[in-house]
């Protein structure tokens, strides 16, 4: 059988949520391997709207297992209150379609805190963190220090690992100038939530062994996208953990070579939400009209996204590190009606033309684009569910994209109804 992982080709927002759903239905496992609540994926379900952040996308399909990886940083809390939001609206969610990996580091009240103190630190130089405590959660598994799902298990422990957390944390909040925190109000948060999570955890790593040599379809969900992955994307303003699809291996514990097809998904044009470079951004009518009709809004924190041309350069550059198969090209429609379209085909740095983002910040904030112009269409694309309801120069985009990025479309969104797309490859068929 085979097993699929759903990445983000660019700053993430790229339209994950309907094309994982319209996945999620031909799985039988999905599962979550990185990020945080930090992500939102909006799927609507027979006419119901459901924003998830942390829990994969199958979870509201009637036969599939949900899985949280160990990858994952989980806040028990948001946990909790994301399965009740979708359990009111009549969505069954119980041990037997769920598991989180008992090896997962938890999200607690500190990280919340220090991520929003040291944001405020920063001043001018913000990184653009949401404030949901990911980072220093990810900061504490690499030091050794974290609390983990299995840890609630057993209140010595806990105590134990309380304990190593705070003479870091103390230490840190006397740094910033904030009040030192008490063992026993954290002690006091873990063991309220302790007997709701433990039901759930799981080793999910021997369960996908089990599932893949049973021949169940596994589809892998990534949140963010790879150009803010922690290595790979524009440093520092990136999110803490890896984003590339090497990761569905190590954040689930899915043995490496199993995972047959990487979909990239990718937005037609270029968004980013928060501080970073941004090489194609249209800060003028052109990016305002691509806001106002993509609805680019963060499903999390409601921030506005900015708005630019497609930036081929960049895509190539995420499905090279990434190993990306075909992409999901979203959101199509957006581009109706414009005169005439840009992508971007390299970069000029102090006169000279390069084809990838450097890595350096000062020559990322020198980066100027080199753009391509190719006409675009009057008709509408929206709804389109094959190549021929499309305008021929829609066609000639999607072609040169193809061209440019050296990797074929293999799904075509051109709304946010899960029914209009254009399947030119499924990725679940060798």
């Amino acid at each position: 059988m085979v097993n699929v992982a759903v990445i983000g080709s660019q700053w993430g927002d790229e339209g994950k949520g309907k094309i994982v759903d319209w996945l999620s239905e031909r799985a039988d496992v999905v599962v979550r391997f990185q990020g945080g609540h930090n992500a939102g994926h909006t799927l609507v379900i027979d006419g119901v709207t459901h924003k998830l952040s942390l829990l994969p996308s199958g979870i509201v399909r009637a036969g599939k297992i949900s899985v949280i990886g160990n990858g994952v940083v989980i806040d028990p809390y948001a946990l909790l209150k994301e399965i009740g939001i979708l359990q009111a609206s009549g969505v069954k969610i119980t041990p037997d379609n769920l598991m989180v990996a008992e090896n997962a580091a938890l999200i607690l009240s500190v990280h919340r805190q220090v991520d929003n103190l040291a944001e405020e630190k920063r001043g001018t130089s913000k990184i653009g963190t949401t404030g949901r405590g990911i980072g220093p959660a990810y900061e504490d598994k690499v030091g050794r220090r974290a609390i983990r799902v299995c840890d609630l298990a057993d209140k010595a422990i806990l105590e134990q690992r309380v304990d190593g957390l705070l003479d870091y944390h103390n230490a840190l909040r006397r740094g910033l100038g904030a009040a030192e925190v008490a063992k026993a109000d954290i002690m006091n948060e873990l063991l309220e939530i302790a007997d709701k999570i433990l039901p759930f955890a799981k080793p999910v790593w021997q369960y996908l062994h089990k599932a893949h040599n049973e021949g169940k379809r596994i589809l892998f969900e990534g949140a963010q996208g790879i150009m803010l992955d922690v290595d790979y994307g524009t440093y520092p303003y990136v999110t803490s953990s890896s984003t590339v699809a090497g990761q569905a291996h190590g954040g689930s514990g899915f043995g490496l070579g199993k995972i047959n097809y990487v979909l990239g998904i990718t937005k037609a044009y270029t968004t980013r939400v928060g501080s970073g470079p941004f090489p194609t951004e249209q800060k003028n009518e052109i990016g305002e009209r691509m806001g106002l009709r993509g609805h680019e809004f963060g499903t999390v924190t409601g921030r506005k996204r900015s708005c630019g041309w497609f930036d081929a350069v960049m895509v190539s550059q995420a499905i090279k590190i990434s190993g990306i198969n075909g992409i999901a090209l979203t959101k199509l429609d957006i581009l109706d009606g414009f005169e005439t379209l840009k992508i971007c085909t390299g970069y000029k740095i102090d006169g000279k033309v390069i084809d990838y983002l450097p890595s350096s910040i000062s020559m990322q904030a020198r980066v100027e684009p080199v753009y391509e112009e190719l006409p675009g269409w009057t008709e509408t694309t929206a709804g389109a569910r094959s190549f021929k309801d499309l305008p021929a120069n829609a066609i000639k985009y999607i072609r040169r994209i193809e061209e440019l990025i050296e990797t074929p479309v293999a799904i075509l969104s051109t709304s946010p109804e899960r029914d209009d797309t254009i399947l030119v490859k499924d990725p679940f068929k060798p």
